[in-house]
């Protein structure tokens, strides 16, 4: 996997990223989800590679990052902290101005990361997700049954962690088999390293840092964007699950191009068809529309 990528560490100030990154062109980040690490974007990476200067990042708490200590309000593990990361990090890489695409939990840091840097975010894609403020507006038992570690990893600790510590191959398995994705997409090696990354201590309190943030300061900040009229200035990209539930639950709001279109002006997109993890159901296809979107061919 990912041959010909250049393995590296990044000191970001708070934290240290783990990423992977090749190829030539514009800088491109891509961004993970739950229960992933950078892996993820192991076939979409190199297809990308040679329009784009790729990294792949694991976000602070997943994967090869580093675990910053957490204070009560989960502020280290909030979404602000996360982007804070990856925009010092693309700065040490050489990108005053880059593009950013992330899936699930690593879609939230991304569009986060478009607010908060709007002077280094050129364009944003966003996959399988709405925002983190519309998502808990709207929440039902839909969300807290069908996308549990909404509900189950926000929980005061020391419970969540201790259920994701004795049971990390369960949890792996429920998400990569139950949102529509067929289990069959992920290789044993793959799988392995989901696992793996579930396993330490200190990694699982972090990742439950990170939900108990999306609960309550994630939330807030979107809260407080949209009241002072705060908006994505860039293009967005928004791409879901045909087979999964954005394509389902927001039907009544317009679906989820129209839940974007209330935080930006410029947003495109459709649901694609497969399941939550599209990005490793169909990697090709993820590949040719985040490039034709972020760097569109020229016409002869």
């Amino acid at each position: 996997m990912f041959e010909g990528f250049e393995v590296a560490e990044v000191d970001t100030g708070e934290a240290r990223n783990f990423i992977r990154r090749a190829g030539s062109g514009p800088g491109l980040l891509l961004l993970h989800g739950f229960p992933e690490t950078h892996l993820m974007w192991r076939d979409v990476a190199p297809k990308l590679a040679d329009r784009f200067s790729v990294v792949c990042a694991d976000l602070r708490g997943y994967g090869r990052s580093s675990c910053p200590p957490s204070s009560p309000d989960h502020a280290p593990y909030a979404k602000r902290a996360m982007a804070a990361d990856l925009a010092a990090l693309m700065t040490k890489l050489g990108f005053s101005r880059f593009m950013v695409a992330g899936h699930d939990r690593g879609g939230r840091v991304a569009y986060r990361l478009a607010l908060d840097h709007p002077d280094r975010v050129e364009k944003l894609a966003v996959l399988d997700i709405i925002p983190t403020a519309d998502a808990w507006d709207r929440a039902d038992a839909r969300l807290a049954l069908g996308y549990w570690p909404w509900s189950l990893l926000a929980q005061p600790e020391p419970l969540p962690e201790k259920i994701m510590a004795a049971a990390a191959d369960a949890i792996v398995d429920n998400a990569l088999g139950g949102w529509g994705s067929s289990p069959d997409v992920f290789p044993t090696a793959v799988r392995r390293a989901y696992v793996g990354a579930l396993c330490d201590a200190v990694h699982i309190h972090a990742i439950c840092e990170e939900y108990r943030a999306a609960a309550t300061l994630d939330r807030e900040h979107d809260l407080a964007d949209r009241s002072a009229d705060r908006r994505i200035a860039c293009p967005v990209l928004a791409l879901w699950s045909g087979h999964g539930a954005l394509s389902e639950w927001y039907a009544a709001e317009g679906g989820p191009l129209a839940l974007w279109r209330e935080w930006a002006d410029d947003v495109r997109g459709g649901a694609v068809p497969g399941g939550h993890f599209f990005p490793e159901e169909l990697p090709d296809e993820t590949a040719a529309m985040l490039g034709d979107f972020l760097l569109p061919a020229r016409s002869a």
